[in-house]
């Protein structure tokens, strides 16, 4: 297991969703004492700041980038994407087109929107010229047998 610190926190790297960009003006009465870039999104959507860019703890710590959206992702959780459309009684103001969801260790549904289109987070996700972690690799299939009996003998009946 790959641990990350990030400030006084030490943080298994399975449980990283996403790192997203973190603006201090959201929130004007926090005033903190580092200058914070990011934040760290966990599985439970506990955060953790960090003063990396996205882009820079993505490149340290093999994340996908949605450069769009400043996010990046953890391959290594099951994502679902949806396409996005604002309703009547939700209308945000960025044009978000895709919901990135996963589940949290309870087993809840947790998300997040993007205005990066849904074609393109699948495929950010699913681009293979990365290494997946050793994890959520899946074991070679075996070859399967026939009824016949063991290959030495089906290749003296040919």
């Amino acid at each position: 297991m790959k641990v990350i610190t990030i400030g006084r926190r030490v943080v298994p790297t399975e449980q990283i969703a996403l790192v997203e960009a973190f603006d201090p003006a959201g929130n004007p009465e926090f005033k903190p004492e580092k200058d914070f870039k990011a934040r760290v999104v966990l599985l439970n959507r506990d955060t953790v700041l960090t003063e990396e860019t996205p882009q820079a703890f993505a490149e340290k710590h093999d994340l996908r980038l949605l450069a769009e959206d400043s996010v990046a992702v953890n391959r290594a959780v099951p994502f679902r994407v949806e396409t996005f459309a604002p309703t009547e009684s939700f209308k945000p103001s960025k044009p978000y087109v895709t919901r990135l969801k996963w589940r949290d260790n309870d087993g809840d549904e947790q998300s997040k929107l993007l205005i990066t289109p849904p074609e393109t987070v699948i495929a950010e996700i699913l681009r293979p010229d990365a290494e997946l972690p050793a994890s959520s690799k899946r074991a070679p299939r075996r070859p399967s047998r026939t009824r016949g009996g063991s290959r030495k003998i089906e290749a003296t009946r040919g």
